[in-house]
């Protein structure tokens, strides 16, 4: 049997991440299945650990991929701002990113039992930690308080957005998160 080219085995490694993501949203990290992932891909289990190696790869691999969106997003928001505007901007797209699609169950409630704590805090750190971290710096945060900030908002926004996610669909509850969010920030940045 010829092998793929690497176009196509990047075409398969993708479907298996797609198909990957849409069942880790839809029933979490333990219910989803590694041959249910493999025939919404259309692939065989063989070709799903060929790509991944295991399920707990397989799910590292959509966290990071969900995580680098999040990031992405706050970037964006951020944008040209002033430092203190863009901590701002970039913080409430984090919330709305991280309670899109999905994306709190996996990378809040599933992530860090799955992969276990430290990997789960190390691929936070790559993502948008870095950026929040980066973005109280240029605010003016102090040097030997930027780390214990960076925990205390992260931790903030994480349960916050672990709230939203228990509220889909309601204003009110996304409103008021935005505006607790922003005493919280005025109290590091004014």
């Amino acid at each position: 049997m010829p092998r793929a080219s690497a176009a196509e085995a990047a075409a398969t490694a993708a479907r298996v991440l797609d198909a990957a993501e849409k069942r880790f949203i839809a029933q979490g990290f333990g219910a989803a299945s590694v041959d249910d992932i493999a025939a919404d891909a259309g692939v065989t289990r063989g070709a799903v650990y060929h790509h991944y190696d295991s399920k707990p790869g397989l799910f590292l691999a959509v966290v990071q991929r969900m995580q680098q969106q999040v990031a992405d997003a706050v970037v964006a928001a951020a944008g040209d701002a002033t430092p203190a505007d863009s901590l701002r901007l970039g913080s409430h797209a984090f919330l709305d990113a991280i309670t899109t699609g999905g994306h709190a169950r996996v990378l809040l409630a599933d992530a860090p039992s799955a992969l276990g704590w430290d990997v789960w805090r190390r691929t936070d750190a790559e993502a948008s930690a870095v950026h929040l971290r980066e973005a109280l710096l240029a605010a003016g945060v102090a040097e030997d308080a930027v780390e214990a900030t960076t925990a205390l908002l992260s931790g903030a926004m994480n349960e916050a957005a672990l709230w939203l996610s228990e509220r889909p669909g309601d204003a009110s509850a996304r409103a008021s998160a935005h505006a607790a969010l922003d005493r919280l920030l005025d109290a590091f940045v004014g």
